[in-house]
C-alpha cells in the first residue's frame, strides 16, 4: 500500500512538472505612456489624451495562460485608471487611480480567456481615445476550432467628438464615427479612410470591437458574407451573415473570405439610429490568375 502511495505522488509530481515544462505560457511586458497628442479631423486640430501617441491605442497580443504587465506611465493633466474588458480573473490594480506623474504595473493573469479582449480608461471623457485591442491567441500547441486564416486583422469601432474631452466633461453624441481611427469620406472634410488590403482567396481573421460608448454599431463589408467564430472573449458556434451588430463594448471574431471579383469594396460602420455613417475600403492586391 505504502509503495503505491509513493507511485501515485510521484506521478503527481511528474504530471505537474511536465504541464509546467509543456505549457509556453510566458511573462509579457508592455509599456504604456498616456499623453496628449494632437489630431486633425472634422476639419480642425484638437488635442486628446492618448496610449503612445496613437489613436486607437497600441494592441497587446498575447497567448492563453500568458502572464501579461502592463507598466502605465500616467504623463496627462489628470488621473487615469484602465479597465481590462473580458479578463475573467481579478488582476492586481483593479481600482487603481494613476495620478499625474506617476505609473502603476498591471498583473492580468489569463486562463480561459480566447480571441478578442480590449481595454481602455474608465472615465468616459478619456475612454474616447484611450482604448486598443487585447488579443489572446491559442497557447503554444493549440489551434483553432475553425480552419486557419491567411492572416488575422483588428478593427476598432470609435467616435470623435469636437468638443474638448477632459476631466469632468461628459462627453454628448458623437459628431463622427471611425474605423481604426480613420473617419472616411462622408464627412466632407478630406478626412482619411481605413483600408483593408487582401489577397484573392485568402481567409482573414477579423477582430471586431466596438468602442462606442452609448451606441450599438452595425458593420458591413459591401458583396461579403461574414462567418462569426468567437465572442467576447470566447469560442462561439460558427453562423454566417451579411452584416454584423455589436452592442457597446462587445467583442466578434469573424472569418472573411475575400471570394469575390479583384477590386474595391465598401466597407461601412454606422450605429443601429442610422444618424451616420462611417466608410473603409476593402482592396484586393492580387489577381485571380485567371
Amino acid at each position: 500500500m505504502g509503495s503505491q502511495k509513493h507511485v501515485l505522488i510521484l506521478s503527481s509530481v511528474l504530471f505537474l512538472f511536465n504541464s509546467l515544462l509543456f505549457s509556453g505560457a510566458d511573462d509579457v511586458y508592455y509599456e504604456f505612456f498616456l499623453q496628449e497628442a494632437e489630431f486633425t479631423k472634422l476639419c480642425s486640430t484638437k488635442t486628446v489624451l492618448t496610449v503612445n501617441g496613437s489613436f486607437p491605442g497600441p494592441e497587446i497580443r498575447v497567448r492563453r495562460d500568458d502572464t501579461v504587465y502592463v507598466n502605465v506611465h500616467n504623463q496627462g493633466r489628470f488621473a487615469v485608471s484602465i479597465d481590462w474588458e473580458g479578463v475573467e480573473d481579478s488582476f492586481d490594480g483593479a481600482n487603481e487611480l494613476i495620478q499625474p506623474g506617476r505609473n502603476f504595473t498591471y498583473e492580468i493573469e489569463l486562463d480561459d480567456e480566447i480571441g478578442t479582449l480590449w481595454w481602455h480608461a474608465r472615465s468616459a471623457w478619456a475612454r474616447a481615445t484611450v482604448h486598443g485591442a487585447f488579443v489572446v491567441l491559442p497557447a503554444t500547441g493549440e489551434e483553432y476550432p475553425f480552419p486557419a486564416p491567411t492572416s488575422d486583422l483588428t478593427i476598432i469601432l470609435g467616435e470623435w467628438f469636437r468638443q474638448e474631452l477632459t476631466e469632468g466633461v461628459v462627453p454628448g453624441q458623437a459628431d463622427a464615427y471611425t474605423i481604426n481611427g480613420h473617419l472616411g469620406e462622408t464627412y466632407g472634410c478630406n478626412d482619411t479612410s481605413y483600408e483593408l488590403q487582401v489577397d484573392y482567396q485568402g481567409l482573414y481573421l477579423l477582430r471586431l470591437i466596438n468602442a462606442v460608448a452609448n451606441e450599438t454599431m452595425v458593420f458591413a463589408i459591401a458583396q461579403h458574407s461574414i462567418t462569426i467564430v468567437g465572442r467576447d472573449a470566447s469560442y462561439a458556434r460558427r453562423s454566417f451573415s451579411s452584416s454584423l451588430t455589436l452592442a457597446p463594448g462587445q467583442t466578434l471574431d469573424v472569418l472573411l473570405s475575400a471570394n469575390q471579383n479583384v477590386g474595391q469594396y465598401y466597407i461601412t460602420a454606422r450605429p443601429s439610429s442610422g444618424r451616420l455613417n462611417t466608410t473603409g475600403i476593402i482592396h484586393y492586391t492580387t489577381s485571380t490568375g485567371l
